[in-house]
């Protein structure tokens, strides 16, 4: 319900705002550019859904072999007692656990070509078990909450940004993204456990995120070793060999156990294919909706009011001219990096709102998009408490991604 009020507010607002800005201000242009923009955000939005079908297919055939082979199996006993707890309405071996294992794993690495099929894949088993298909289910609405938390272990992507944006250390904003979207994550538990009445003060859930929390600061500890220069390099080695190597593994298992290893791969592309067509018309309803927004003006004016705001309040606004990365994340991963680079060329890879903005990317996500996709998906109308845990999430991932900033570099 929370996005049906969302979706209908960004086109009536835009209208309104259309109005004032030809009525007060002579923008004869506004209404063509509006209907201009919905032309080509549909098309868009379509050619995304068909660009995902290769991903698709593959990552779901791999899945698939790694289902029949058994591997999914091994990933979703490890996990089983902490998701057993905060996925409490799953039953235990479920083959769901598996693929949000993979899914996250896949995100912490910063490798989304991989992750988005894998959620798709746990969102579909997580559908098995949902009693009501069209509404969102509480394990649904936590998967999906943490997923968009965006906790990110290595942002390749980012680094890479900065260093041709010529950065003299694009690996500087490592830890910052790590400790900003820790921060996000948890918050996008702690908030989805409160709607959902999980005690998350339970023996079990405080080992699982205690060993998290020792990976994540060991490898703080052992890049902070490391010289600047090799981090990226590193990263990138780590994140791939893993990838690559899990893939080798689903493989090599599915033949000990004398399984039809290309069968199993053309069933799961199969299922791929159909996941990527079937999310077209919740990727067209959310994008579009999100061009009328910026193409009516009023992203700018959200902007300039946030920056008025804090002026007003005597605080400190470096901060500011990263703030349209913020805004717009979570509208459009895209449109946010454009910004992002944008505002390192503009005012120096190096510089303070610079530094801020890549922090903000690194610890943010699409989360309309991730709603779009995940839920259009599995054909899911209402998504209940998913939005504003998602959004919350989302906000505390900004706040942390700006004191961080300010704690390592202002």
């Amino acid at each position: 319900m929370a996005l049906n009020y969302v979706w209908v507010s960004f086109f009536l607002l835009a209208f309104v705002a259309a109005l004032v800005r030809l009525i007060g201000y002579n923008d004869v242009d506004i209404f063509y550019n509006i209907t201009t923009a919905i032309f080509d955000m549909s098309k868009t939005a379509v050619e995304i859904s068909l660009g995902l079908i290769g991903i698709m297919a593959f990552w779901l055939g791999i899945m698939k072999i790694g289902e029949r082979g058994g591997m999914i199996g091994i990933f979703s006993r490890a996990v089983r007692p902490f998701f057993s707890k905060i996925f409490p309405d799953v039953p235990k071996d479920h083959p769901a656990f598996g693929s949000m294992l993979m899914n996250f794993s896949a995100n912490m690495l910063g490798l989304d070509n991989a992750a988005t099929p894998m959620g798709l894949k746990a969102m579909k088993e997580l559908q098995e078990v949902n009693p009501d298909k069209e509404t969102a289910s509480n394990p649904q609405i936590m998967f999906l909450v943490l997923n968009a938390s965006s906790l990110t272990l290595l942002p390749i992507s980012i680094m890479a940004y900065r260093k041709e944006a010529g950065a003299a250390d694009p690996s500087d904003i490592f830890i910052p993204i790590l400790l900003a979207t820790f921060f996000s994550t948890l918050t996008g538990l702690i908030v989805t456990a409160l709607y959902q009445r999980i005690n998350l003060l339970q023996k079990t859930i405080i080992m699982y995120l205690g060993t998290v929390g020792l990976v994540i600061f060991g490898l703080l500890f052992y890049f902070s070793q490391l010289p600047p220069d090799q981090v990226a390099v590193i990263t990138r080695i780590m994140s791939n060999v893993i990838l690559f190597g899990l893939v080798v593994a689903f493989i090599t298992l599915a033949l000990i156990r004398k399984i039809n290893v290309f069968e199993a791969f053309i069933d799961g592309a199969k299922e791929g294919f159909e996941v990527a067509v079937k999310i077209i018309p919740y990727l067209v309803a959310i994008l579009v909706a999100i061009a009328v927004f910026r193409a009516s003006g009023l992203f700018d004016m959200v902007l300039g009011g946030v920056a008025s705001f804090f002026g007003m309040l005597g605080m400190n606004t470096d901060f500011v001219p990263a703030l349209p990365v913020a805004l717009m994340k979570p509208l459009s991963g895209s449109g946010a990096r454009g910004l992002l680079i944008d505002i390192m060329n503009t005012t120096g890879a190096d510089s303070f709102p610079s530094r801020v903005a890549s922090v903000i990317q690194g610890s943010t996500e699409t989360t309309f998009y991730v709603l779009a996709v995940y839920f259009g998906s599995v054909a899911i109308k209402r998504t209940r408490h998913a939005l504003p845990a998602a959004l919350l999430a989302e906000l505390a991932g900004v706040i942390a991604a700006i004191v961080i900033a300010y704690i390592f570099f202002h």
